[in-house]
C-alpha cells in the first residue's frame, strides 16, 4: 500500500534516521536480522494454556509476520471479553512469525492486557485442516475463535459475536471478512440472497447447487459492507442471517464443533487443499445451526494467498463420504 511521502524533520534533510547498532572500541556492534527479535519471548505451555475460560482465538499461520501483527493489534483493542487466550500456530518456511518484533510486541500487549497466549510450531505441514483440528485441541474454552492471519477485527467486534452466539444459542456465528479495495464496487444482484433469522437459528442441510448455497456469494468483495449501509441500524444493533458459509472470521460453540467432527477429516485429505472451513460449517449447520452477523467488524487485508497448492476442496471430499452406499473409511 502506497503511502504519502514522510515530512522531513527541519536541518535533517539528507541524513538517515535509522537507529543503528551501538558503537564499541572496535566499530559498530553486530545486530540480528531486522526480522529477528534479540528479546526473549516466552512461548508459553500448551498445558497452562488450555483452561476452562469464555473463549479462545485461534490463529493459524504461515509466512505472514506483518499480517499477523495487524490481526494480534486487532485482538489487543478489543473490550468486553475479558481475559480470552489467544493461540496461534506457525508453520512458516523460515523462522516463525512471532521472532518478527512486530509480532512479538503484540504477543506482549495483550499478556499485558490479561490475555493469554500461546505460540508454537506445528511442523511437518500436512494441510489447513489437520492445522486447525492441531489449535482446537489446545483449548478447553467455551467458544472458540477461527481467526485467519489476514483478519483486522474492529473495536467491539469480538463482544458482539459472543453477545450473538449466547443469545442466539446456535452452533456457530461469523464475521464475514470485508475487502475495501471494492467499497465502490456495489453488485446488488447479491443483495437478494441476503435473509435474516425472525427467530433463533435452526439446523439446515446446506448443499451445493442449491438456492441456499448461493448465500455466499454475498460476502465476496464489499457487499455486505453495501447491505449494511442499506439497513442502516441503530448503534449497538446487530442481525443475524442465514448463511451457507463463512471464511475467515468465525465463533464457535467448542463442544459443539468438537462433536460435529471438528476438523478431523484432516486425515481423508491430501495436504494441498482448501475448503476445511466449510466442511467443518456445514457439519455444525446440519447439527446446531449457524448465522452471518451483521455488522461485520471484520477486514480482510487483501494479502496474496499462501495457500499455493489447493487442488482439492475439502467439503467436496467430506460430503462425497457422507452420501447415502459411501464406505466410510477406518481410523
Amino acid at each position: 500500500m502506497n503511502r504519502p511521502d514522510a515530512v522531513t524533520p527541519p536541518g535533517t534533510a539528507g541524513r538517515s534516521h535509522t537507529v543503528g547498532p551501538p558503537e564499541t572500541p572496535d566499530g559498530p556492534r553486530a545486530e540480528s536480522p531486522p526480522d529477528v527479535v534479540d528479546r526473549p519471548l516466552d512461548p508459553g505451555s500448551p498445558d497452562d494454556f488450555r483452561r476452562e475460560r469464555t473463549l479462545d482465538v485461534l490463529i493459524p499461520t504461515r509466512n505472514r509476520a506483518a499480517e499477523l501483527a495487524v490481526t494480534l493489534s486487532g485482538l489487543a483493542a478489543q473490550e468486553g471479553v475479558p481475559g480470552f487466550g489467544v493461540a496461534v500456530s506457525d508453520q512458516s518456511d523460515g523462522a516463525p512469525a512471532f521472532r518478527h518484533p512486530a509480532v512479538a510486541t503484540m504477543a506482549r500487549a495483550l499478556r499485558h492486557r490479561g490475555h493469554p497466549v500461546l505460540l508454537t510450531r506445528r511442523l511437518p505441514r500436512r494441510g489447513l485442516a489437520e492445522h486447525r483440528a492441531y489449535l482446537l485441541d489446545r483449548s478447553a474454552a467455551r467458544y472458540v475463535l477461527c481467526l485467519d492471519d489476514d483478519v483486522w477485527l474492529e473495536p467491539g467486534a469480538l463482544h458482539r459475536l459472543v453477545t450473538a452466539i449466547t443469545e442466539l444459542g446456535c452452533g456457530f456465528v461469523g464475521n464475514a471478512v470485508h475487502g475495501l479495495s471494492y467499497l465502490d464496487d456495489v453488485r446488488p444482484q447479491t443483495h437478494r440472497h441476503y435473509e435474516e433469522w425472525t427467530g433463533p437459528p435452526v439446523p439446515e442441510t446446506v448443499r451445493p447447487g442449491t438456492r441456499e448455497w448461493q448465500r455466499a456469494t454475498i460476502h465476496s468483495a464489499a457487499n455486505l459492507l453495501h447491505v449494511t449501509g442499506r439497513l442502516d441500524l441503530p448503534e449497538g444493533t446487530w442481525r443475524a442471517y442465514k448463511v451457507s458459509w463463512i471464511g475467515g472470521c468465525v465463533l464457535y460453540d467448542r463442544t459443539r464443533l468438537v462433536e460435529a467432527g471438528g476438523f478431523d477429516f484432516w486425515r481423508r485429505l491430501p495436504e494441498g487443499h482448501q475448503g476445511e472451513d466449510v466442511a467443518a460449517q456445514l457439519a455444525v449447520l446440519a447439527r446446531y445451526g449457524g448465522a452471518g452477523i451483521l455488522p461485520s467488524g471484520a477486514y480482510h487485508l487483501e494479502s496474496p494467498t499462501t495457500v499455493t497448492e489447493r487442488d482439492v476442496e475439502a467439503w467436496e471430499v467430506v460430503l462425497t463420504d457422507a452420501a447415502p452406499g459411501t464406505a466410510q473409511p477406518t481410523r
